[in-house]
């Protein structure tokens, strides 16, 4: 039996052989077809996908440098702005120092023309009391009528002083001052306030 199945075996693979030979070398060929068939379309795939993250590289790129160039821009906007600003800042800063040095220069100004109106107050009192007695009750009207006039005209330039009036006001003003201490010295005999 051994021997009938040995030889059984052998005919049956010697008989298929050839045939099995033939269908093996087609299927093996159509097997590396078909196997290069599917390299060639994983390649072309691949070069696709490659292709397509490229070019999305690409476009991230360009809209980075986009990006880029705008805030370049915008930061140079804001930049000169900020200098327009601190310009600006610097010249508020200087106008306010003037500002502040002249308002100190017409408050103490104003300080002395209250003290040189409270002064001739105090002398034209004087003057009118020593006047009333005597025969110079006329005087003493006109010396406090020039007093009081004295007091409205140092009012009205210490306010135009202060409100920034002309400057030549005052130097008129000053010498109307000097024409009424001339003419009416016996009213400005100031004693110390």
């Amino acid at each position: 039996m051994a021997s009938s199945s040995g030889s059984g075996s052998a005919t049956t693979t010697g008989s298929l052989s050839p045939s099995m030979a033939a269908v093996a070398g087609a299927s093996e060929e159509e097997m590396r077809a078909l196997m290069e068939q599917r390299r060639a379309k994983r390649m072309l795939s691949n070069r696709e996908s490659a292709r397509r993250s490229r070019m999305r590289k690409q476009r991230h790129l360009d809209d980075l440098a986009a990006q880029a160039a705008h805030l370049r821009r915008e930061n140079a906007h804001v930049a000169a702005a900020l200098g327009l600003t601190a310009r600006g800042l610097l010249a508020v800063d200087a106008e306010n120092a003037v500002l502040r040095t002249q308002a100190a220069e017409l408050a103490a100004r104003l300080a002395s023309l209250n003290d040189i109106l409270s002064c001739i107050g105090m002398s034209a009192a004087n003057n009118n009391s020593s006047g009333s007695s005597g025969c110079g009750g006329s005087n003493s009207n006109s010396n406090s009528n020039t007093a009081a006039a004295a007091a409205v005209a140092l009012t009205v330039a210490a306010a135009a002083a202060a409100t920034g009036g002309d400057p030549l006001l005052l130097g008129g003003f000053d010498g109307a001052l000097d024409d009424m201490f001339r003419s009416s010295p016996d009213l400005f005999m100031f004693q110390p306030c």
